[in-house]
């Protein structure tokens, strides 16, 4: 069996690691730390749960030494605040025997403040793209000793919309730098800027993109819409037992906030709910709550579908399927972590059918759909999208009934054919002046005879 001896860590970080309880590396643990010691630009290609953040910091921190400057030496770029302080709590449980100064900034909270530690001095940054690149625009943060720049989540960055603040990031940094990239899609537009900016990186893969996840079982229910789902959910949290560490996730935040408040009249204060209108204090407690216990589950956006290391969740409810395919592989990456097994389960209306295949393709996999148990209540209350569907399905269905009959009777009456009459607002047309040119001309030559 592969330890982390094999690794020949500095006796600082391999105290840290015998304290904390890890003895053995995961598969991208092994697969990256001798290309990253090599100094050569890295793509990594692994899902959530696989161990990315010790796969990165560990040759780092064996790579790193002190220097007496106070710009950062590493900097670390992931996609939310939420990954921020979970990766700047990583970095110091790994160098609290090393004299290392580590900051996580990131937005939604005072910039002045972030000013102020940054003067303090950095060896390690972790931060999003945005505050990021809005400190370095300031010049409060430089790049002069920069050396290895750690992007992860590199496609969620994308999606997110961060192009144009990482991009800039990229111009401001020096060009002898060791680029670590983590993703768990090669996308078109990862692969672009990969060309751009970065030096023949090495592809170290995991798994292929879009496989799922052997330890999760995927399950499906077609739904009929959204107060239906609520009370098959319901159902579920009653009747099933092994349903403690739940994480439910929507599409939007207004569904997500709809949703908790359904909920929480059968279930108070069993359920928190975390999207990017709730303040960074109560994200995090919201968090720390589910993480000890005291919450049996969490209403979430995508915000959380990556990265977040959040332990033991049994079950990860796809509530309303993911807008894009890719998504539904962090979402249920959730759960099924370090060996463990885990249970997805995915709520469908008739709109959603396509999105669902869709998944089934990127992933060459059927989801299997189960029976909607007789138990649970049909309800006919529609929500906002869902009445606008059916009003519109009424129309065409009205239209398709008049068939050639009253609809098209009507429509024919209502056709106006211009047949030469007078007009306030047209011209005359040319068939109507030759009529009355030969009205004029039979009338002249009737006076005649």
């Amino acid at each position: 069996m592969h330890t982390f001896e094999q690794f020949q860590l500095p006796k600082s970080v391999q105290k840290a690691l015998d304290e904390l309880g890890y003895s053995t590396p995961t598969p991208i643990q092994e697969k990256s730390f001798s290309v990253i010691m090599s100094g050569r630009d890295m793509m990594g290609i692994a899902q959530t749960g696989t161990g990315k953040t010790f796969a990165y910091l560990l040759p780092l921190l064996k790579l790193y030494t002190f220097t007496p400057t106070h710009t950062p030496k590493i900097v670390i770029l992931v996609p939310t605040r939420e990954l921020v302080v979970q990766v700047v709590e990583e970095v110091e449980k790994l160098t609290q025997y090393m004299s290392v100064r580590t900051l996580g900034i990131y937005g939604g909270v005072n910039i002045n403040t972030q000013k102020t530690a940054v003067y303090q001095g950095i060896d390690i940054l972790v931060g999003t793209p945005g505050r990021t690149m809005d400190l370095a625009l300031d010049n409060v943060i430089r790049f002069d000793e920069t050396r290895k720049l750690v992007i992860d989540e590199f496609d969620e960055m994308l999606n997110l919309g961060f192009r144009t603040q990482l991009t800039a990031i990229l111009a401001m940094m020096r060009i002898k730098r060791q680029n670590i990239l983590f993703s768990a899609t090669m996308t078109d537009e990862v692969d672009a800027i990969l060309n751009d900016y970065f030096d023949f990186p090495e592809e170290v893969s995991l798994a292929a993109s879009g496989t799922p996840l052997e330890n999760i079982e995927q399950l499906s229910y077609a739904v009929p819409n959204f107060h239906t789902k609520i009370n098959l959910f319901k159902q579920l949290l009653a009747t099933n037992d092994t349903t403690t560490r739940v994480l439910l996730f929507v599409n939007n935040k207004k569904i997500a906030d709809m949703l908790h408040e359904n909920i929480e009249t059968d279930f108070p204060d069993q359920f928190g709910v975390i999207h990017s209108n709730k303040s960074q204090n109560y994200r995090l407690s919201t968090m720390a709550n589910f993480q000890r216990g005291e919450l049996r589950g969490i209403i979430t956006t995508d915000i959380m579908a990556r990265g977040l290391d959040i332990s033991d969740i049994t079950h990860v409810i796809n509530f309303e399927m993911p807008e894009l395919p890719e998504l539904y592989m962090h979402r249920i990456g959730r759960t099924g972590r370090a060996d463990a097994k885990g249970t997805a389960i995915s709520l469908f209306t008739p709109r959603e059918e396509e999105m669902k295949f869709s998944i089934e393709v990127l992933m060459e996999r059927e989801i299997e759909v189960l029976q909607l148990p007789e138990t649970v209540e049909i309800s006919t209350k529609l929500i906002g999208p869902e009445k606008e569907k059916q009003a519109f399905k009424f129309l065409l269905k009205k239209a398709k009934l008049a068939g050639d009959g009253a609809f098209h009777a009507k429509v024919k009456k209502n056709t106006k054919v211009n047949l030469g009459g007078p007009s306030k607002t047209k011209k005359k047309t040319s068939g109507s002046v030759n009529r009355n040119l030969l009205k004029t001309q039979a009338q002249k030559r009737q006076k005649k005879k």
